[in-house]
């Protein structure tokens, strides 16, 4: 039974960070933005250096086990920045210490313990926030009010390119890098909020076929191509590669409907490159507006994001991107791997 989460009021939102490594930066940024709000009580890593850089930069107290900064710094919440495949048991303590969660993507990297995940936070009373922050994008947004008032019509094509470049020494950062277990691919890591964007802008998915390969030493895929069959009769594509020369190259979506024709590149999905359709609405003029510079994958969607995770805690707003959407690409994920492992199509929803 799903348990009505408490909100938190008449006070500051009490936030840890759980991970100090490369992401974090970007939680750390995105709550130093509401300082009205929420309010860094702790961090913890298990790399000491880490956390004591961490704790002395933002001058807060630093730990190396969850469970007791859970019980001594007492959060209302906490953000995961670990390795993907550490995500489900650590959400897990927290819900059962009665702490909501933000975890990064991949939610999990396993099916079972993303359904794991989502239970745990239900029968505890918590929130689950499974950071998308690409859907904040101001470029993706008028691509989904397009979608969603149906400017395109039937849509026929849709394709995504992921040209990124990861060369062996990111993968030598850390042993956990590149692994099945803490890890995942190309696709389940670096390209995952635009495996995201399959199901959240065109609809839920019918079936999948896929294919992988690996030139990096690590355990998962580095390079990567999927099929993809909408419910809604669409048809579509998306090829990754981490080994685009020399370094990151482009992030796109293409959009080819009926009545429409949008794709969005740029590095990061950051750049309307065409926007045409057969009406005219309003919102057409911001469409330049909307593209923006930017050299990181992760663009600026954190403190984006992180205004949903106040207003939720604060009780006055709905998760946009909750454990059950979370769910949504983790399957698709998980369908991925199993077409490309069994050289066979992989029908969606899969089995508990």
């Amino acid at each position: 039974m799903k348990k009505r989460p408490t909100p938190v009021t008449g006070r500051k939102i009490r936030i840890a960070v759980v991970g100090c490594g490369r992401i974090a930066r970007n939680h750390f940024g995105a709550i130093a933005a509401y300082p009205d709000d929420l309010e860094l009580v702790a961090v913890c890593d298990v790399d000491l250096a880490a956390v004591q850089a961490a704790s002395a930069q933002y001058g807060v107290d630093g730990y190396a086990d969850l469970t007791q900064m859970l019980v001594e710094a007492r959060p209302d919440a906490v953000a995961l920045c670990t390795p993907s495949g550490l995500h489900p048991d650590q959400a897990i303590v927290a819900a059962e210490h009665g702490v909501h969660v933000v975890t990064e993507k991949p939610m999990a990297t396993r099916w079972s313990d993303g359904i794991r995940m989502v239970r745990a936070c239900d029968v505890a009373g918590v929130h689950l926030f499974v950071v998308k922050q690409n859907r904040r994008n101001a470029t993706l947004q008028l691509l989904k009010r397009a979608v969603d008032e149906k400017r395109f019509g039937r849509i026929h094509l849709v394709q995504l390119n992921v040209f990124w470049n990861r060369d062996q020494a990111y993968y030598d950062q850390a042993k956990w890098r590149g692994t099945w277990e803490f890890d995942g691919g190309a696709f389940m890591n670096q390209a995952s909020h635009y495996v995201d964007l399959l199901d959240w802008l065109i609809g839920p998915v019918e079936r999948v076929q896929a294919m992988t390969s690996t030139t990096r030493d690590i355990e998962v895929e580095d390079t990567g191509v999927l099929n993809v069959r909408w419910r809604n009769g669409a048809l579509g594509a998306m090829s990754v590669t981490m080994l685009t020369y020399p370094n990151n190259y482009e992030g796109s979506i293409t959009v080819i409907g009926e009545k429409g024709t949008v794709r969005i590149g740029g590095v990061a999905v950051n750049e309307v490159e065409r926007w045409t359709f057969a009406d005219e609405r309003d919102y057409d003029a911001n469409v330049r507006a909307a593209s923006y510079e930017t050299t990181s994958v992760y663009g600026f969607g954190h403190p984006l994001y992180y205004r949903n995770v106040v207003d939720v805690m604060r009780g006055t707003d709905l998760p946009h991107t909750d454990g059950r959407e979370g769910l949504k690409s983790l399957e698709l994920l998980i369908a991925a791997y199993r077409a490309a492992r069994d050289g066979t199509a992989v029908s969606l929803p899969l089995d508990d």
